[in-house]
């Protein structure tokens, strides 16, 4: 079992930028043993202030050495797959054959229509860019013409270190983009939105999809949470509570389903099932029961959010590195 780091980059309104703190979480993470480190990719997300992440992981590669680096998610229908090879190629290059791309279809209208990609073309993108974005990893020369993207005899500037290209991770929430994943991609990342219920449920689905498709049922499924560690349960809550619902009320704004804390009646029914948050001992149980209910090997864990104090997050950090180095 294994756990990876998601990497908050954003910050309230007029809130100081600190890369010193985010150094600070990953190098407890690293030094904890945590395996992977994720960052979240969006746009024009004003008032809320957020750092690009392909400049940031490319600045963090000194600082991870032994952890894979990922995207939880590149928002892939927004970009040219031929950019997205090439930086990621090049991601690749320099950490040692230790990148992972992950992709998902994204939600944001007002993203679409800056980048003038028509929403409803999302899925159809996506599929067509990870079939290019493969073969200019593997092939010399590429011919490729697609309804939206073409090539034509042309290699890509850097082969990537990993033989086949950094693995391609898929975020899904609904049956059919699950399968999705499983036909097209090498793992499915599960999103922290969803709850324990929710998952198990998909996880049939995943599983099925890949027997389908012809792969192994232990093909990636990595679970990402919301984790918080306080020196009590109460005090965990309620040191968590206001960032969480900062965050989770930027979602609903953005207009992602299930994200609105206000539709339940507390905070705590509403992280019930979804987030993971406790005094130590509580979490290494609910990390128990996702793992004997779900099957999940790897858990993303995301300990910080808008508005939270950094040396809480690196306290959970902490615990949790002791918490999976006992597994």
């Amino acid at each position: 079992m294994k756990v990876g780091l998601f990497l908050n980059t954003q910050w309230q309104e007029g809130a100081r930028v600190s890369v010193a703190d985010l150094l600070a979480q990953v190098r407890t993470a690293r030094d904890g043993g945590f395996k992977s480190l994720w960052l979240p990719h969006h746009y024009l997300v004003s008032p809320m202030q957020m750092l690009q992440p392909m400049v940031l992981l490319g600045y963090l590669v000194p600082e991870t050495k032994g952890m894979t680096l990922g995207m939880d998610i590149l928002l892939l229908p927004l970009l040219n797959p031929v950019h997205v090879a090439e930086e990621w190629a090049t991601l690749d290059v320099l950490s040692e054959g230790r990148a992972i791309l992950g992709v998902g279809l994204g939600y944001r209208p007002e993203e679409f229509a800056a980048f003038d990609v028509p929403i409803q073309e999302r899925a159809a993108r996506m599929r067509e860019s990870i079939a290019l974005i493969r073969r200019l990893w593997t092939e010399d020369r590429v011919s490729f013409q697609g309804k939206f993207y073409s090539v034509e005899n042309a290699g890509i500037s850097i082969r990537p270190v990993q033989k086949n290209g950094p693995p391609i991770w898929l975020a899904a929430q609904v049956d059919a983009a699950i399968q999705r994943a499983a036909r097209i991609g090498d793992g499915w990342l599960i999103v922290p939105s969803s709850e324990i219920a929710t998952v198990a449920q998909q996880m049939k689905v995943y599983r099925e999809a890949l027997r389908a498709a012809g792969k192994p049922a232990d093909t990636e499924a990595p679970l990402t949470r919301e984790c918080y560690i306080g020196s009590s349960h109460k005090a965990a809550f309620e040191e968590c509570r206001a960032a969480l619902e900062y965050k989770y009320g930027a979602y609903a704004a953005w207009g992602l389903e299930k994200a609105d804390v206000g539709k339940k009646p507390s905070f705590e029914e509403f992280a019930r099932d979804k987030f993971i948050i406790g005094d130590k001992a509580s979490v290494k149980d609910e990390i128990a029961r996702y793992r004997e209910t779900l099957g999940v090997e790897h858990f993303i864990m995301r300990p910080h959010w808008p508005g939270l104090p950094n040396e809480h997050a690196v306290r959970t950090i902490k615990a949790l590195g002791e918490i999976f180095a006992s597994q």
